[in-house]
């Protein structure tokens, strides 16, 4: 099945700042992808400490709010007209803000229907990107990694493989590096 949903070139220049070499995913069936990479620098929150850190996730200062790095990269799509949601994947649940501060939500039926799509061809509820974001008709997966912290699931390169099964094209896709800085 072909999906048309590919991000406007337009509708991301707020990342080109940001943008490094891509980053080559290898597929079970043996084919290389690559996916474009983004470096992100966060300034980690120092203000009062939060409830709910999720497993000692870095909190992360968003224009003076406390997120995680998930929150963060869905707070800068959101400031440039993107909707979406962090998907939490551990707690099966989609959500705009942390933990025990704003309630997870439900999917519009039509991203909702992508990914319970995608999730039938895994055969498994793990291993959707990080951030789903939409704008119109166009839909964008993003998967962060904390440098030298974090590196790829099997499960997520499997999503990948059978998103683009489904029909998405690389370009749906997007892969984030991130890091903190003192200031």
């Amino acid at each position: 099945m072909q999906v048309s949903l590919l991000p406007r070139e337009g509708n991301l220049e707020f990342l080109h700042p940001y943008k490094v070499c891509s980053e080559i995913f290898s597929l079970p069936t043996g084919a290389d992808i690559s996916i474009q990479k983004y470096f992100l620098t966060f300034i980690p929150w120092k203000g009062a400490p939060i409830p709910n850190t999720y497993n000692s996730k870095p909190v992360i200062d968003w224009n003076g709010e406390p997120v995680f790095a998930e929150l963060a990269v869905l707070r800068l799509f959101q400031s440039h007209g993107w909707t979406g949601v962090w998907v939490d994947s551990y707690r099966r649940k989609y959500r705009i803000g942390l933990l025990d501060v704003a309630e997870p939500i439900e999917l519009p039926e039509k991203q909702k229907q992508l990914i319970e799509s995608i999730r039938a061809k895994t055969g498994r509820h793990g291993g959707c990107w990080d951030v789903f974001v939409w704008k119109g008709d166009e839909m964008l997966f993003i998967e962060l990694k904390r440098q030298k912290k974090d590196s790829i699931r099997e499960t997520q390169i499997q999503w990948l493989e059978k998103s683009l099964d489904y029909g998405l094209m690389k370009e749906n896709f997007a892969f984030i590096e991130w890091a903190t800085s003192g200031a």
